[in-house]
């Protein structure tokens, strides 16, 4: 049972899709999000099949397939609910409620298949009220991951506008919980004090090889960011790129879900 796993994040959850994504985990035993970074259909289509059944939701991309379609789209999210899995599309909105209420339709019409989007906070609120509307135009609900740190090095989220992320953040109920940096468990450990255990924290960053990766990206260990606070670990080039992706997604939903148990026993 979701509640017995998850304790007070169970009970003290306002959102729906916040126990939707709990009640995946739970049947998975898998707190693995897979950030899908294929570019073709085929390709993402080949993932659901490896590694299915060892994750909880799949992160896309939906404008980097070289050979997506509307008709190919719709199978492969009615491949992702059947696999009863969540699809997270990575769009880090950024624009005012309007201009996001209608890029959440337009060409790829995420607001009919995406379950999860993220968005920064750099407008302000109404971003969350103009994607939450997006859902409401066909009738679904969904849920708003803000970036509230990065793994990435450099970047300009500053503890001052994490801060600010999250204060505003926590009281909206379009938020389903935060972006954190899985790759440094002491920022990922004082953001968890921040965010309370009502909102979720999905964490990148991640990988089984801890260390520096490319383009400026760093890993942290998986027990290590659940330990410290994340219930789902993002895990992108640990899986797809393993010569056996089911194998290596088993691992890593081994692993995070050996450190939930560990941190709600």
């Amino acid at each position: 049972m979701a509640s017995e796993v998850w304790g007070e994040r169970w009970s003290d959850s306002t959102s729906d899709i916040a126990r939707k994504y709990m009640e995946v985990a739970t049947r998975k035993q898998s707190l693995v999000c897979l950030a899908a970074d294929r570019n073709t259909m085929s390709g993402l289509s080949d993932l659901i099949s490896e590694v299915g059944p060892y994750i909880a939701a799949l992160k896309t991309h939906v404008d980097l397939v070289d050979d997506w379609s509307p008709e190919a789209w719709s199978d492969f999210c009615k491949a992702a609910e059947e696999a009863d899995l969540l699809i997270f599309e990575d769009r880090k909105f950024a624009d005012i409620g309007k201009i996001s209420r209608s890029h959440m339709a337009g060409i790829y019409d995420i607001r009919s298949w995406a379950d999860l989007v993220t968005s920064h906070l750099i407008s302000g609120p109404d971003v969350v009220d103009g994607l939450q509307a997006g859902w409401q135009d066909v009738g679904r609900s969904g849920g708003v991951l803000l970036l509230a740190q990065m793994s990435s090095r450099g970047n300009l989220l500053n503890p001052d506008y994490t801060d600010q992320v999250v204060n505003k953040g926590r009281e909206h109920p379009g938020v389903f919980g935060f972006i954190g940096n899985g790759s440094r468990p002491e920022e990922l450990s004082e953001l968890r004090k921040k965010v309370g255990s009502e909102k979720m924290i999905w964490t990148p960053g991640v990988n089984l090889s801890t260390g520096d990766g490319e383009m400026g990206q760093r890993y942290g260990d998986p027990r290590e960011a659940v330990l410290a606070g994340s219930d789902c670990i993002i895990v992108g080039s640990g899986i797809h790129r393993a010569e056996n992706p089911g194998e290596s997604a088993k691992k890593y939903a081994s692993a995070s879900w050996n450190a939930l148990i560990e941190r709600e026993s």
